[in-house]
């Protein structure tokens, strides 16, 4: 499963999927990289506003011990919530 990640990632291994690196002899890339990275960049940022929206809302996320199994249940039920405040129904999208 490929996995998203920031230029810090580089070198991390196969499927881990990292933005092209502007090259060092002053070249533009691609258009076809550029395109790459613009798309790459739209699709993580949604990732990311969305655990910022989960953990800045929600500080018990922050502080929590449970186990990775466990924690499922307690970040369905502040997702919900989110939903709620944001869109004024509990469905999720």
């Amino acid at each position: 499963m490929p996995v998203l990640a920031d230029p810090g990632y580089q070198g991390a291994g196969h499927g881990i999927v990292v933005p092209f690196k502007q090259p060092a002899d002053g070249n533009m890339l691609s258009v076809d990289n550029r395109t790459r990275n613009a798309l790459q960049r739209a699709l993580r940022s949604l990732g990311e506003r969305g655990f910022a929206l989960l953990t800045e809302r929600w500080t018990a996320l922050k502080h929590t011990s449970l186990s990775p199994s466990r924690i499922g249940d307690l970040v369905r039920a502040a997702l919900v919530l989110v939903h709620f405040e944001h869109d004024g129904s509990a469905e999720i999208h």
